[in-house]
């Protein structure tokens, strides 16, 4: 082979690479575990080809391996980094003891509550209740600016 030729061999290679590299940069523009799978399976490629597998059989580990990791680590890596589970402030404060610092009366519209150092206004799960200041109450859900809170079972 003449010095300055690359081999059938090589030029695959350096596809692969290539190809994971483009991956890799995808999946850094996007953040949300897209595009890294491929990256893998481009790996794993690369390494059929230098033990010298021809292109449908690297192809086929690309697939194969870019699949299986796509169908068993991705939803596994997902849940363990949270990734499109963001929750913004309001949502965190669901589930959390709420104090009441004005009477919550659905009827007579009122309610003020404090929840992890924030004032929010509040409002009963039920019309017919109604929570005393200083009760203890658990934020249910929220509804735009106000915390539907209901009694705090402990």
């Amino acid at each position: 082979m003449p010095i300055g030729t690359i081999s059938a061999v090589q030029m695959a290679a350096l596809f692969w690479l290539a190809a994971m590299v483009i991956f890799i940069i995808l999946e850094i523009a996007t953040v949300g575990l897209y595009t890294i799978w491929f990256a893998g399976g481009c790996l794993i490629a690369f390494f059929a080809t230098l033990l010298g597998c021809g292109w449908l059989a690297q192809a086929g580990v690309f697939v194969v391996v870019s699949g299986v990791l796509i169908i068993f680590a991705r939803p596994i890596t997902r849940r363990k980094l949270k990734i499109g589970k963001e929750r913004t402030n309001v949502e965190s404060v669901v589930g959390q003891k709420a104090r009441v610092i004005e009477r919550i009366d659905n009827i007579a519209g009122t309610g003020r509550a404090v929840v992890k150092g924030q004032e929010w206004m509040a409002r009963a799960t039920d019309d017919s209740v109604t929570y005393d200041v200083d009760a203890i109450v658990v934020v249910s859900e929220v509804s735009g600016v106000k915390i539907i809170v209901k009694k705090d079972e402990e």
